[in-house]
């Protein structure tokens, strides 16, 4: 899968089918997308290719928003990549990008950059300048680029539109089991391991310290994981508390593992953290014996986990 940084593609990845979207997390609604489009690449014998964009739009537009993010890019890319995806396009959105015409996007982009022959976009695209293009614009001018827009309908299950709004909601309620089922696989987070102030190792449950950076914040409190190290496919099973520590009166989200029967060193090395299920939430303590009961008895529910 061939990933670039600009829309000036290679001869064979023009005339494609295009996919726009920022595709956080490549949930069940994603995958039927992609499973559509897969039939048009074996009817037509056509490449797949996608086009986001980072920052994600909404984050460019709202310095506010810090932690968002389902997946981060590797995570993304190596999903799109089982997918059938050929090649994908990761474009910055700055403000120079943000004041291009919709007219501009579709004619110089789409139409002259791309060739594109399909494209896939959702009901509620927008883009161009205060993203006053939509997929009625597109469809309106077929015909004039050579391009054929396809927009399927949203997945629903129950009366939900599957969505990644839907699943940052989950995260956030502490529903880990309706958005992993969701996402068809455990939601993971994965970053380098830092050295902090040691407070697990001192009560005798030493942890690794992983700053979130970007990821959306789900329930604070307690979990069973599993822990990969960097180009390993052997998962090491832990616990994890990912929270401000309110005992010790932080005010920092932070993830932190403890792996069982570990010994070694863990600093600046690279983690993928995979969340299995959600055990209690975070709770202030009146004291670290308090704390370290409770945690006996945590550790007991991950371990059958």
């Amino acid at each position: 899968m061939k990933i670039y940084k600009n829309f000036n593609i290679s001869k064979n990845h023009k005339k494609s089918i295009i996919l726009i979207g920022n595709f956080d997390g490549i949930h069940l609604g994603h995958q039927k997308l992609f499973k559509l489009a897969n039939s048009y690449k074996k009817r037509f014998k056509l490449d797949i290719g996608v086009v986001t964009f980072e920052p994600m739009p909404k984050m460019y537009f709202n310095k506010r928003i810090k932690n968002f993010r389902i997946s981060n890019i590797s995570q993304k890319n190596k999903t799109l990549n089982s997918l059938g995806v050929d090649f994908i396009i990761t474009k910055k959105f700055d403000k120079g990008f943000s004041k291009i015409k919709s007219e501009f996007f579709i004619k110089e982009i789409l139409s002259k950059k791309l060739e594109a022959k399909y494209i896939f976009v959702s009901n509620n695209f927008r883009f161009g300048n205060k993203r006053e293009g939509d997929v009625k614009e597109l469809i309106k001018k077929e015909r004039i680029y050579g391009y054929k827009i396809v927009k399927p309908k949203p997945l629903m299950i129950g009366r939900k539109i599957i969505s990644s709004t839907y699943i940052r909601s989950l995260l956030e309620k502490g529903n880990l089991k309706k958005a992993n089922k969701a996402l068809t696989r455990n939601w993971s987070i994965q970053g380098i391991v830092q050295k902090g102030r040691q407070q697990g190792k001192k009560i005798g449950f030493p942890t690794c310290n992983i700053d979130i950076k970007d990821y959306v914040i789900a329930m604070p409190g307690v979990y069973a994981v599993k822990v990969y190290k960097k180009d390993s496919k052997k998962p090491l099973k832990a616990i994890a508390n990912l929270g401000y520590r309110p005992t010790f009166n932080q005010k920092k989200i932070l993830l932190e593992v403890h792996i069982f029967n570990f010994s070694g060193n863990l600093y600046n090395k690279y983690l993928s953290v995979k969340f299995i299920k959600f055990i209690r939430k975070e709770k202030k303590f009146n004291n670290v014996n308090q704390l370290k009961k409770q945690i006996q008895s945590d550790l007991k529910i991950a371990k059958k986990s």
